[in-house]
């Protein structure tokens, strides 16, 4: 029997990410606890459908989408309790000799997974889907279709350079974020104390304010002390990256921007929240 590959060396040999993207990835990895694909998310380097393919094919998982839609009644659906759907995004797909399928996005979760079955006696079989699929899933079939969240996400965009907000602003909007703009430090900070966002993604280099002084503005008042802060940056070295990470930014993202970098960097930062909630 072939031995099973390691997932860099499938995402390289389909084309996904480099040689070189690799090894910055396992660099970045040593000492963090993260897995690598999820390192890898984090660097906006692969997307979570391109991860969900290629764990399927390194560990022999299943993978659902669109399930959203199905019936499915309260026998199925009462085997996982409604705040564990909701808080580690679960959800029960079928009940047969013996073994519960389960929609996840972490199919490495042991506890959860253990849990699960100590309560209802069953073996747990964990099914690869997007947090999409599973966040609609949850909520119509358990929230009665109330989002998960209680409504949008809000996100404050600042950077000084309007296509470069207007590509961010646009790619987060299509994933139903409520998103703000503005063009520099000073009305980042004044947007902030207004609107109170769930996020924010500013640049390192404004007029008027830079990103390092906002946030240390932002982080220094206790009404806005725990707002979540990205940085962009045109900088992306490594003594780059720890400085923001140093100075309490919760990551950074490199320039050039793009669209598939930013949504993901945005959806680990909020998955981070709710994990240190």
């Amino acid at each position: 029997m072939a031995a099973r590959k390691q997932l860099g060396t499938i995402l390289v040999e389909s084309g996904i990410i480099t040689v070189k993207t690799l090894e910055r990835a396992l660099e970045r990895q040593k000492g963090s606890g993260k897995r690598l694909g999820v390192v890898l998310e984090d660097m906006g380097v692969i997307t979570e459908q391109e991860l969900i393919e290629a764990l399927a094919q390194q560990f022999g998982f299943r993978t659902v989408t669109n399930f959203a839609p199905h019936p499915f009644n309260w026998d199925i659906l009462g085997l996982v309790p409604e705040d564990l759907a909701v808080q580690k995004l679960l959800f029960p797909l079928k009940q047969k000799d013996g073994m519960l399928a389960v929609a996840t996005t972490d199919p490495f979760d042991n506890d959860t997974n253990d849990f699960l079955a100590k309560k209802t006696g069953l073996k747990i079989v964990p099914v690869l889907a997007t947090r999409k699929d599973i966040t609609d899933a949850v909520s119509k079939h358990y929230l009665g279709g109330k989002p998960l969240s209680g409504g949008k996400l809000k996100i404050l965009v600042v950077d000084d350079s309007q296509a470069i907000a207007t590509v961010i602003q646009t790619a987060l909007l299509k994933e139903g974020y409520d998103v703000l703009v503005a063009f520099d430090g000073i009305e980042g900070l004044k947007t902030t104390l207004a609107e109170v966002p769930d996020l924010i993604i500013c640049d390192s280099v404004m007029p008027r304010m830079d990103g390092y002084a906002m946030k240390a503005a932002i982080h220094g008042n206790p009404a806005t002390a725990a707002i979540p802060i990205i940085l962009l940056t045109s900088k992306a070295s490594g003594e780059d990256e720890q400085k923001a990470l140093e100075s309490g930014f919760l990551d950074f993202i490199p320039k050039p921007v793009q669209p598939i970098r930013v949504v993901s960097r945005v959806k680990r930062a909020f998955e981070i929240v709710r994990t240190r909630q």
